[in-house]
């Protein structure tokens, strides 16, 4: 890599807005603020196991680019999925189509640790709790 693109890849870096990640347990006090969750799992996933919140909605991320704008920003969004990386990649999208990273975040983990930290849910808590679960190892909030 020359000295040239080496200083613009550092310099497009600091001009990205990363996205903030809380823990399911943080979600819990944003949801108790009045925070809205976008659910980006697909219906089926989301028939099986739902968070049991009273502020939430479903864009699978499959839809989510034409169907974004039902996202309001002007309000404390949290976006989940199952296991945390399909809610960062629809955080990314928002924050890069104006959304204010100050009040939208994504939820490390997705529900596979809201399940295990025992929050609220409707469904089938086993098609997350399986051996091969993020949440098989310790040391995460």
């Amino acid at each position: 890599m020359t000295k040239l693109t080496k200083t613009k890849k550092i310099e497009t870096m600091k001009n990205q807005t990363l996205v903030k990640e809380i823990c399911p347990t943080t979600t819990q006090v944003w949801v108790k603020n009045g925070a809205l969750l976008v659910d980006v799992r697909e219906k089926d996933e989301v028939e099986a196991l739902a968070f049991d919140v009273p502020n939430i909605i479903n864009i699978p991320l499959s839809e989510f680019e034409e169907r974004f704008q039902e996202i309001p920003n002007d309000r404390d969004v949290v976006i989940v999925c199952k296991g945390g990386v399909r809610s960062l990649r629809a955080a990314g999208f928002l924050i890069n189509h104006g959304y204010d990273s100050n009040k939208l975040v994504n939820m490390q983990h997705g529900i596979a640790r809201w399940v295990q930290k025992g929050f609220s849910t409707n469904g089938n808590t086993s098609v997350v709790t399986g051996s091969d679960s993020c949440c098989s190892t310790s040391g995460c909030c």
